[in-house]
């Protein structure tokens, strides 16, 4: 459910960086997208290793990039890009695919 609601990021966020200028191309918007790629990539790789704490550690790569993501929404906010409605809908599926990471991640502690 994570790795799909993570898929549903990155369309939501490739929709929001569509509307950066044209100057943010290869600047802020590249880097956006390639955070919230990173996070199904990282899921998906991890599922298919062959042990609890590989897959742990792909999860927290995948954490590490949500939290990249979530300054690079909050810079692009501030610079006023986009629309807010589309913010808004990206920042509150980021808030669930990092809350479900995290719940993941403790339960693979073990």
């Amino acid at each position: 459910i994570v790795w799909q609601k993570s898929m549903d990021l990155v369309v939501a966020i490739y929709g929001l960086t569509k509307k950066f200028p044209k100057e943010e191309t290869y600047g802020l918007a590249s880097q956006i997208r390639r955070a919230a790629v990173s996070i199904p990539s990282n899921i998906a790789e991890g599922s298919r290793r062959s042990s609890r704490k590989d897959f742990r550690n792909f999860l927290l790569n995948a954490y590490g990039s949500g939290a990249e993501l979530e300054t690079q929404i909050k810079i692009a906010q501030k610079l006023f890009y986009g629309e807010t409605e589309d913010y808004k809908q990206a920042s509150i599926l980021l808030d669930e695919v990092m809350r479900m990471l995290n719940k993941l991640t403790h339960e693979l502690e073990n």
